[in-house]
């Protein structure tokens, strides 16, 4: 389960499995939006009020603001499923 204030991680898998080609405008951008909302707010929120859950949560989708590529996205762009 996500914090409080964060997207849910049902919602950033279902985002993330469904292909770009087969997402409208508004769907992509309110992916975008999402998740630059998502990407702020794990800045904000301090390491050490994380729960379990988030942490593994940021890690697996690269919400850690490294500017790393998540796993999710190396997983889509190696399956041609990304818009790199």
């Amino acid at each position: 389960m996500s914090d409080l204030g964060r997207q849910s991680f049902t919602d950033k898998a279902g985002s993330a499995m469904k292909p770009d080609s087969q997402k409208g405008v508004f769907e992509q951008a309110g992916d975008a939006v999402k998740g630059k909302t998502d990407s702020a707010a794990s800045t904000l929120q301090p390491q050490h009020e994380k729960s379990t859950t988030q942490k593994a949560g940021d890690t697996f989708s690269g919400n850690q603001n490294h500017n790393q590529e998540s796993i999710a996205d190396k997983t889509k762009n190696a399956l041609g499923l990304g818009h790199k």
